[in-house]
């Protein structure tokens, strides 16, 4: 199609004159209807999505998206909740009674629940518009990654433990140093707070005593190894520490001068002999001050003993040990 002429009325030729439109007026035509255009686009778009609060189609798409990955995050974070809980079981079941039976400390929760090292580390997802949601997850997920490997290496400390049950049962404190049955013996003094024989001073007792007549044989409670043999003669008096292993240590101590038969180092059996019963250190007569120690604490002896050990089954122990 031929584009059409326009003339325009000439006063001073008095004819009529084709007329051509300036480029530069054409430029700012067109420049002009371009900028109006992208401001009514612009216009119609405000309206559209903010002011009817209506959104594009790939807004609509992104927001559906967004919506799926809160879903998935709030359903993840319920499922670490859980999680979390079921570990907490093992945790009391760890503490109260898998670790006990085997003299093990509990697991403070300052190192089950130690938080993470750097003011950072989850700098990251600052730029996202739910971070704190976010990175609560994020956090919660690496605790209870952290608390899942500190009660695995537990149970493992504990599944060692257990394949080592027969030599546990042979070096734990089981027995009294003495034959009680036999004649001559009796407890003179239990654990726990008491007034002090000597100096009448209430103080307490870290051991039981056990009187009876001086040079009686004295026995190892449990398997071990001699740690130490020594003299202390405002305390103990001779006095010999055995390492039964497993945390696990005994003292027997106011033996009579001569009468520690071990030495530093021996390796000893439960039943064999080690010492004979005195009154040396801080003693007002023949007796043997017998101690528990569990990890270098001192606890009651009373409660590492077997009361169902009758007078001739403790006579066979010591028989079996003294054939060997």
């Amino acid at each position: 199609m031929l584009q059409k002429k326009r003339y325009r009325y000439n006063p001073q030729t008095l004819a009529y004159e084709l007329h051509r439109t300036p480029f530069s007026v054409l430029f700012s035509r067109g420049l002009a209807f371009v900028l109006c255009t992208i401001i009514s686009s612009l216009f119609y778009f405000w309206v559209y999505t903010d002011y009817l609060k209506l959104g594009t189609p790939k807004m609509l798409q992104l927001k559906r998206e967004n919506a799926d990955l809160l879903a998935s995050l709030d359903l993840m974070n319920r499922q670490i909740e859980r999680a979390d809980q079921k570990l907490e079981r093992l945790k009391q079941r760890d503490n109260n009674i898998y670790r006990p039976i085997f003299g093990e400390p509990e697991i403070p929760d300052e190192v089950r629940n130690a938080g993470f090292g750097g003011v950072d580390r989850y700098n990251h997802l600052e730029f996202i518009s739910n971070d704190n949601f976010l990175s609560g997850i994020v956090m919660r997920f690496d605790q209870l990654s952290k608390k899942t490997v500190i009660q695995s290496e537990s149970f493992d400390r504990i599944g060692r433990l257990a394949e080592q049950t027969d030599e546990m049962a042979s070096s734990i404190p089981h027995i009294l140093p003495v034959n009680l049955a036999e004649k001559g013996f009796r407890f003179s003094s239990q654990f726990g707070y008491r007034k002090d024989p000597i100096d009448g001073v209430i103080r307490k007792h870290s051991g039981i005593d056990i009187s009876g007549p001086s040079g009686a044989e004295i026995y190892a409670t449990g398997d071990g190894v001699v740690k130490k043999c020594g003299n202390e003669l405002s305390g103990y008096g001779n006095y010999i520490i055995i390492d039964h292993g497993f945390g696990f240590k005994t003292r027997y101590a106011h033996l009579q001068n001569g009468g520690i038969l071990v030495k530093e180092g021996q390796k000893v059996s439960r039943g064999e002999v080690i010492g004979l019963l005195g009154s040396t250190g801080r003693s007002i007569g023949p007796h043997i001050h017998y101690e528990v120690l569990i990890r270098d604490e001192q606890v009651n002896p009373n409660n590492y003993y077997s009361n169902d050990i009758d007078s001739g089954e403790y006579d066979k122990l010591i028989s079996t040990v003294r054939g060997q």
